[in-house]
Formats: C-alpha cells, structure tokens, sequence
C-alpha cells in the first residue's frame, strides 16, 4: 500500500529534526512526505531543507501568506495545500501528522498491516503521549478509543466518503462520526505509542467553554442534545459557569444560524447516533 503524508508546519524550529528522523527511519518505505510551511516565522523552512536535501521522498512547500486564523479550519486548509499539490488518488493511505510528534520505527507498519487485516478499517491510528518528568504518560485529553488529530491516518476510499476533513472547529471528532455513518471502523492501536513533544495546548476555562458549545452546534447537535452534553461535561469539570458559557454559546450559533459545514443527512445521523450512545451508557 502506498502512503502520502502531509505534515502542516508552523514556527516547529525546536521540534522538528527530531520528528523528521523518526518519520525517515520508518521501517515502512512506500511513503511519500509533504511538509507544508504555512509563513513560518523561525527557522522551521531552513531546518526542513537541510534535512530532506538528499531524501526524493521528502518534499516541502511553504505558503507565502499564513492561512486565516480559524479554530480548525487554519491547519485543514494548511494541509490540503499539501494534499492538492499531488494526484493523491494514486495513494492508498492518506495521513495528517503534525509537525512536534515522534514515531516509533514500526509505526507505519504495524498501520499497513491492521489495514491490509481488515478491509472495514476507515480510520486508524496509535496513542498519544506526553512527557511528565523522566516519564512518558499518555495524554489523557480524550478516551483511548479516539484516533487523535496529531496522528489521523484515514484509507482513501474512507477519506473520500466522508468528503474529507471539513474547515472547522471539531474536524478530528466529526471525521470519526462521518466515518461511521459511512460504515467504516475506526481503531486505535493501543500498543502503538507516539510521543507529543509540544503537549496540547492550555487554553483559558472560559475559552475552553465557548470552543465547546461551538464544536457541539458545528457538528449538528439539537438542542437536548447540546444541553445534555454541555451539562454532562460540566459535571466533569466540577463547573456550573462551564455549563452556562457552553450553552449559551451553543444557543447564541443557533440563533446567528451559522453555516455549518454538514449536510442534513450528516446532521441526521450525528443527532441519531449520539443519542444511541447516550441511551447505551445508561443502561450499562
């Protein structure tokens, strides 16, 4: 199976050499890479150059103006200017990484192999970690059967399906809905660790509320189902402001009617599918 990679890359200068080595030493070979330099401000474009000089499976592209500060939308956008500077159908697997992560050796191999087993996988990837002191922990900022945005690796016949990753806040959780609505299985290799070297960043409580609330109207949810969610992550988090700043976000996008970047029929099954999963965790 033939890989195309697209790594976004903005001010990476401290991390990157270390994640080109590791993405060089894949003992998996059909790779193809493109690293998109979206107006780096460092010296990320330099470090990149010096590395891929004498590697032909290594390309760099750098945009000349940094592409619209969107939650979301600014790194997708970066990546398919990657994406479309090829013929990427000619490509079996398709993979997003970022720029400040390490591979294992045999990442890319233990990927082929899972997907040449089983036809039915769409989406696939490995577990993300930090480092905690002289440890490696996992960073536990989702459940461990999600496959993370820094490591999104997606067959071409699925990728092609879901129409895509779509310009928004949430994109890395409504591939995976889009995904399954298309029948495809997601897995999660959780034997396969990848290392985080820039951990996710710290964002404000009351920022972390608002991007909530948006990410629950951009993927379609009604109105029960935004309140049941904005509740049920408030209870988590120990917060009744958390609760009202989601929320209320979530009603102030409904009223605007913001465009969405969903069908109905993907609105549809969204609303469909979490309320199964809802009616499934109360009963167990």
């Amino acid at each position: 199976m033939k890989i195309l990679v697209v790594i976004p890359v903005f001010n990476e200068s401290k991390h990157i050499l270390k994640c080109l080595q590791s993405f060089n030493e894949q003992s998996y070979k059909n790779i193809d890479w493109i690293l998109v330099n979206d107006s780096s401000t460092d010296n990320s474009k330099e470090v990149i150059e010096d590395f891929i000089k004498d590697k032909p499976t290594f390309r760099l592209i750098n945009l000349i103006n940094s592409s619209e500060h969107i939650p979301g939308a600014k790194v997708v956008k970066t990546f398919y200017a990657g994406l479309n500077s090829v013929n990427w159908k000619q490509y079996d697997v398709l993979v997003k990484l970022d720029a400040d992560i390490i591979l294992p050796d045999n990442y890319f191999e233990l990927i082929i192999n899972e997907l040449q087993n089983n036809p039915k996988i769409g989406i696939i990837g490995g577990l993300v970690y930090i480092k905690k002191g002289n440890q490696w922990v996992y960073e536990n900022i989702s459940n461990k059967n999600h496959v993370r945005g820094p490591i999104k690796t997606y067959r071409k016949e699925c990728f092609i399906d879901i129409g895509g990753l779509r310009m928004t806040l949430g994109w890395d959780n409504l591939d995976i809905l889009l995904a399954r609505m298309h029948h495809w299985e997601v897995k999660v290799l959780k034997n396969l660790f990848v290392k985080h070297l820039k951990p996710t960043a710290y964002v404000y409580q009351e920022t972390k509320s608002r991007k909530l609330g948006e990410y629950f109207y951009n993927i379609g949810l009604s109105k029960k189902l935004a309140f049941i969610s904005c509740a049920k992550s408030s209870w988590k988090e120990k917060s009744l402001r958390h609760f009202i700043i989601s929320f209320k976000t979530f009603i102030s996008l409904e009223k605007e009617k913001k465009e969405r970047v969903i069908t109905q029929e993907e609105m549809n099954f969204i609303r469909k599918f979490r309320w199964n999963e809802m009616i499934k965790k109360f009963k167990s």
